[in-house]
This record gives C-alpha cells, sequence and structure tokens, in this order.
C-alpha cells in the first residue's frame, strides 16, 4: 500500500513581512525581508519600551512602504529573555513562529560554511528557516493557563531548592552523627526532622534517654515506630564515632537548613493548593482528571506546559513541543535505534514519564500496554517513554473530543464528557 506523505504547509505567502529577532538580556537584534527578498541589515534595539516601540514603528514602516498585508514575527526558543517581546508582538496581532536553535546552528554552517556565529547573522538564518516552514508552532498560555505555567516552574524550581538542601544535610550528617542515617535512613519524615532539630548529636540523644526517645518516636510517628528502632538509635549514638571538633559550627548550619526545608515544603503546599485553583477554571480539566494515574499537579503542569491543548492541530506538533517526537540515523546497511529528540520542554518530558510511571503499576490501564513493550525486548526506560508517547496521544484525542476515560473498563474507553 503508498504510504502518503502530509504536504508540508506554507507559512509564508506572497504578502506577508517576514520580522524576526536574535533575543539576548538587554539588547536584541531585529531584521524583516519582503518576499521579493528585499531585506534590512539586522539592527539592535534594546530590551525595553522605548526599544520594543522603536522596533514596532520600524517594521510596521516596511509593512507599509512594501504593501504588505500580514507579519510573521519569528525568534529562537531560548530562554525568559524574550517573553516581553512576544507578549508585545502577541498583542499586536502579528502571527507567532519558533525556530529550534538546533536548526539555526546547522543551516548557519550550511549557508557561509563557516561556524561563525554572530548576533547580526542570526536573524537572517531565522529567515531562512522560517521560509523554509520548519518551525514550532507557538501557543501562549493566557489566564488561568498562564498562571498554571508559572506555578508549575515556580514548583519545579522549589522541588530542585529541597533536594539541594537534603543533599547538605546528608553531608553534615555524616560528619556528626553517620549512624542516625542508619538506622533512619529518609530524612524527610516527620520523625526525623523532629530528632534533628532538638536532638541533632549523639550527645543530646544519649542526656535525652532511651524511654524519652522511645515515647517521642511513638508520638510523632503516630505509631509507626516502636522501640526496636527507638533503642537501634539509641546505641547507635552511644557508639558513634561522630566528630565532635566544629561540631557548633555544623550545628548552626544544620538548623539553618532545616529551616529552609521546612519553608520550602510550605512553599510547594501552597503553590499546589493554587494550582488546584486555577485547574478547577480550565474547561477540559476534567478530561486529563479522568484518567487513573494523573493528578491534580500533573494535569496542571501538563496544561501550563502546553498551553492550550485545543490551539494545536495535530498530535504531531506536541509530540515536538515535549520533545517526544522520533528520530534515527540510518545509511545504507546501518538501520540507527529510534530515539526521542529531546529538543523540547523538559518538564513536560518529566510530568509524562512519572505520569506513565503511575499508569503502569498493576491494575492500572497501561500496564497491559507496558507489559507488551517489554515482551519485545524493550528496555524498562525505553518502554516506559513508548507508554509517555502513547498518553500524550489519549490525552490529545479526548481533549479535542471532549470525552473522558471510563474507568469502569480494564481497557482505554472513552466517553462524552458531562
Amino acid at each position: 500500500m503508498k504510504t502518503i506523505k502530509t504536504k508540508k504547509q506554507r507559512l509564508v505567502n506572497g504578502k506577508a513581512l517576514i520580522v524576526t529577532v536574535d533575543i539576548s538580556k538587554d539588547r536584541h537584534f531585529g531584521y524583516w525581508r519582503c518576499p521579493d527578498g528585499t531585506d534590512v541589515k539586522s539592527f539592535p534595539f534594546p530590551n525595553n519600551g522605548a526599544g520594543f516601540s522603536e522596533f514596532w514603528e520600524r517594521i510596521s514602516r516596511a509593512k507599509e512602504i512594501h504593501r504588505l498585508d500580514e507579519i510573521v514575527f519569528g525568534y529562537e526558543s531560548t530562554g525568559s529573555y524574550g517573553e516581553a517581546l512576544v507578549h508585545f508582538m502577541k498583542a499586536r496581532g502579528v502571527r507567532l513562529v519558533q525556530v529550534n536553535p538546533m536548526h539555526t546552528k546547522r543551516v548557519k554552517e550550511l549557508q557561509g560554511n563557516s561556524p561563525n556565529k554572530t548576533d547580526q547573522k542570526d536573524p537572517e538564518i531565522i529567515a531562512d528557516i522560517i521560509e523554509l516552514g520548519r518551525v514550532l508552532t507557538v501557543v501562549i498560555p493566557e489566564g488561568p493557563a498562564a498562571e498554571l505555567r508559572r506555578l508549575t516552574q515556580a514548583r519545579e524550581r522549589s522541588t530542585e531548592r529541597h533536594t539541594v538542601l537534603m543533599n547538605q544535610l546528608q553531608t553534615l550528617l555524616a560528619i556528626i552523627f553517620p549512624e542516625f542515617l542508619q538506622v533512619l535512613k529518609n530524612v524527610r519524615t516527620a520523625t526525623a526532622q523532629y530528632l534533628l532539630k532538638h536532638y541533632p548529636t549523639p550527645q543530646s540523644l544519649v542526656a535525652y534517654g532511651l524511654d524519652n526517645l522511645t515515647r517521642t518516636m511513638r508520638k510523632v510517628s503516630c505509631g509507626k515506630l516502636r522501640e526496636d528502632r527507638a533503642r537501634a538509635l539509641y546505641e547507635a549514638a552511644e557508639t558513634s564515632v561522630g566528630v565532635v571538633e566544629g561540631q557548633a559550627s555544623i550545628l548552626l548550619e544544620t538548623q539553618a537548613i532545616l529551616a529552609a526545608m521546612e519553608a520550602s515544603e510550605k512553599f510547594t503546599e501552597g503553590v499546589e493548593k493554587e494550582m488546584s485553583h486555577h485547574l478547577k477554571q480550565i474547561p477540559y480539566s476534567n478530561c486529563l482528571l479522568s484518567i487513573k494515574g494523573i493528578g491534580e499537579v500533573t494535569a496542571a503542569g501538563l496544561i501550563g506546559e502546553v498551553g492550550d491543548f485545543r490551539k494545536y492541530r495535530t498530535i504531531g506538533e506536541i509530540m515536538k513541543l515535549a520533545g517526544l517526537d522520533l528520530f534515527e540515523v540510518s545509511s545504507g546497511k546501518h538501520q540507527g535505534t529510534r530515539r526521542i529528540s529531546k529538543r523540547g520542554r523538559p518538564l513536560m518530558r518529566k510530568l509524562l514519564y512519572f505520569a506513565a510511571m503511575n499508569m503502569v503499576r498493576q491494575g492500572c490501564l497501561m500496564e497491559h500496554h507496558y507489559q507488551r513493550f517489554l515482551d519485545r525486548g524493550m528496555l524498562r526506560t525505553k518502554a516506559l517513554i513508548a507508554v509517555a508517547r502513547k498518553l500524550l496521544r489519549i490525552i490529545f484525542a479526548i481533549v479535542r473530543d471532549n470525552s473522558v476515560v471510563d474507568c469502569s473498563r480494564t481497557a482505554f474507553q472513552f466517553k462524552e464528557a458531562a
């Protein structure tokens, strides 16, 4: 059977002015090009309101002089320095497109046969890529979705800070009380946190006494930790090889770390409450939450990262956004291994990967799909990525069709959302 390849849509017609910008922290470089090839030398403008106004007047004048109907504005998808400019241009009704920085680098070397990189050269290369139609769809989150994106990023940063603090705490404990980590392996628990706040050294634990320690551990852990664990910790404290010299200074830092960890946990808890509040304002959020294994934090994160699932025409566009689109390097008799590109939003991939881990557990809806991938000889990590790709397809389909997953079935069945 003959396979018909979908014809690539032409993004730029004969009445569109291509405008591109190379983005940097303090100063951007702008460029425009007409359909007949008439262009201008790239020009700098500052990253502020006056610079944006000057840039807009310049490209608007070019559009009028050359009697063009619309402006296609393109930029590289790099960092946060260009967000203000992108929102500025969106408010003026231009068509927005993104270019992968890897494409810019490749085309630049092809055009000039040189790896030379300058801010003046990049805008012209971006315009070349736009004319080729090799661009990414731009969906800027609005309203609750915009709040969810900021909250998701804030939660991720808070989690990273908490992990750093945890590693620092374990490093200090290995100096003054290494046995603590052997008895209470998880310092995230309420019991471990309480003991480190009030009795952080072997000497203070021994002075507190076994009976008191047993009662305290049982109370703080709600009965989960009994006398055997308290006795093990007490005996470890009695024979501890922890360093005494400089202990006071280490304790000062330890208490500061514990306070920072507590503040980080409270902040994350507050962020998650805000995420839940804004998620309820998304009309199709119930579609995502109908999938067993996707909770409010994951659903909110995915909507925040995507912006709006309904504004994408095909699943391929969202796969590229997540960096889950497949590629292989094959030549002649050599057949390359298929891999994901990872040229997308890393946080979106992380959310999908952990959601896939939840959905392949025993009795969950993706268990059989996961097992089938493993039976084919896939590694577990690769099988989970395959499940994440399938999950993204399902999410796109149920949002598009305004349907939910029927959890009463053993396989995926969809029904119309209420």
